[in-house]
């Protein structure tokens, strides 16, 4: 079997909701933006599964760590 036989998923293509729209600001006071972006488990999710370009991932992830910092968001969720 080679690489021709096998049949293609084509997903839509994830876009940057912080790109698209201008007014949605990251800030680590927003627990619910932030928790959309951590896992069950209470990891930060990657860019390739949330579809965040990389400007907003490495500002995502400060915001995410900063929250914690202050104790708004856990870091282990049970």
């Amino acid at each position: 079997m080679n690489h021709t036989d096998r049949k293609r998923r084509f997903t839509r293509r994830k876009y940057c909701i912080f790109c698209a729209d201008k007014n949605l600001v990251i800030d680590y006071k927003d627990t619910d933006l932030m928790r959309k972006y951590i896992s069950d488990v209470g990891k930060i999710e990657a860019a390739r599964l949330t579809g965040t370009c990389a400007k907003h991932q490495r500002k995502l992830a400060l915001e995410i760590k900063r929250a914690r910092q202050m104790a708004l968001i856990p870091y282990v969720i049970e």
